[in-house]
């Protein structure tokens, strides 16, 4: 929601009269200085959105504040030219309303479309959240990473490196739809505050790194590629079973942490639905832009989402940091998850993570059953997560 600049007003006054705290109002506004607010610029106020409201009989703007649950004065920097002493029968004002539930809820097919869509609803809505682009997939999908928060210590999660594990991507971004419903309406989170998190935090998400894979999984093969990919797939229109990038290429599977390894022993050794890891490592443009944003941003510990098992790893060749032993015994008991220190995997993007920067990594996997898993899975899904995301970045 946008209001324009009266005389005297300041970002602080906006903060009172809407309830949103301060850093909130100022992230969303990032292009001004908070001391040269000039009158008719327009500020972004996190949490909120317009309401259009025709005036009854009997109206009055004190009614309409109560109605609203807002100060008059709330009211009357929305509706610069209405006169509240004046109001006409028919006549439209404007109604702050605050937004106090999810947007995040349609996942039945949670495509690339479907994410891009509630990006920019999440970013109309909650403008401190920066959006940034790290990549293109093989087809030019964009690759997006979610930015929050303003501490000092970066954190990174993602979802969505397999195409069928795509039920990761919608319980992430709901992970963070909550997290601004709470930052904006003030709430706790299972007894946490949210604003010391913001503060505490920068929290770096890649909601779909496999963006190509997923539409494949939940559309079938685009036009132009139709007939190299379903003879990759055996010939099958099912594919379920994809976890692979476009191109058949493993994503988790890319990265220079005994890459050499999995390339002797995988099968199968040419593109293919699943496993194949590549001629060499980083060759696919999706794992190149997750490298590089790990190179430059330099993460305290990162969490990666996969399906299917209620478990998650940890360690890797025996360089994992102390700190991930704590943090596995919280995830543990606040999830429900089964931690496994060691398995006999390389070449993944968490193995990868711990083995050259020596910090925390884990991957978690999401639920029981058979990839793509069910719809029907995700409450549960969402609020196991959920529990790890606090630990995450309170911890």
């Amino acid at each position: 929601m946008r209001v324009r600049v009266r005389h005297g007003d300041s970002f602080w006054l906006y903060s009172r009269l809407f309830h949103i705290p301060i850093q909130l109002i100022e992230d969303s506004n990032r292009h001004i200085a908070s001391n040269f607010l000039d009158v008719g610029m327009e500020v972004e106020i996190p949490g909120f959105i317009e309401e259009t409201y025709i005036i009854q009989p009997g109206d009055t703007f004190f009614q309409l504040a109560k109605m609203s649950k807002m100060p008059v004065e709330a009211l009357l920097l929305l509706n610069p030219g209405v006169y509240p002493d004046h109001l006409a029968l028919g006549q439209s004002v404007k109604l702050p309303k605050r937004v106090t539930e999810p947007v995040i809820n349609d996942i039945q097919t949670y495509d690339f479309t479907h994410l891009q869509r509630d990006i920019e609803t999440l970013l109309c809505l909650y403008p401190f959240l920066k959006v940034n682009t790290i990549g293109e997939s093989v087809l030019g999908n964009p690759i997006y990473e979610l930015e929050i928060g303003r501490g000092k210590r970066n954190i990174h999660v993602n979802a969505s490196f397999h195409a069928n594990e795509w039920i990761t991507t919608p319980v992430l971004m709901k992970l963070v739809n909550t997290f601004f419903l709470a930052l904006t309406n003030e709430n706790m989170l299972n007894g946490i505050h949210a604003l010391p998190l913001y503060h505490k935090n920068t929290l770096s998400i890649v909601p779909m790194v496999n963006p190509d894979g997923v539409n494949l999984v939940l559309q079938g093969p685009p036009a132009e590629k139709k007939e190299e990919i379903l003879a990759l797939n055996s010939g099958s229109p099912d594919f379920s079973g994809w976890k692979a990038n476009i191109r058949g290429v493993d994503l988790n599977n890319q990265f220079p942490a005994n890459w050499e390894i999995e390339k002797e022993r995988k099968e199968p050794k040419s593109p293919a639905p699943r496993d194949y890891p590549g001629e060499i490592p980083l060759s696919e443009p999706e794992a190149v832009a997750m490298a590089r944003l790990v190179e430059k941003k330099q993460f305290s510990r990162v969490l990666a989402f996969h399906t299917q098992g209620r478990e998650f790893y940890w360690g890797y060749e025996g360089v994992e940091p102390v700190e991930s032993e704590r943090l596995a015994r919280e995830y543990e008991k606040v999830s429900g998850y089964k931690s496994v220190r060691y398995i006999d995997s390389h070449a993944g993007f968490r193995d990868w993570f711990v083995h050259a920067y020596q910090k925390p990594g884990f991957t978690f996997e999401l639920g029981l059953g058979v990839n793509p898993l069910p719809v029907s899975q995700f409450p549960q899904i969402y609020e196991e997560m959920l529990n790890v995301f606090l630990v995450t970045l309170n911890s």
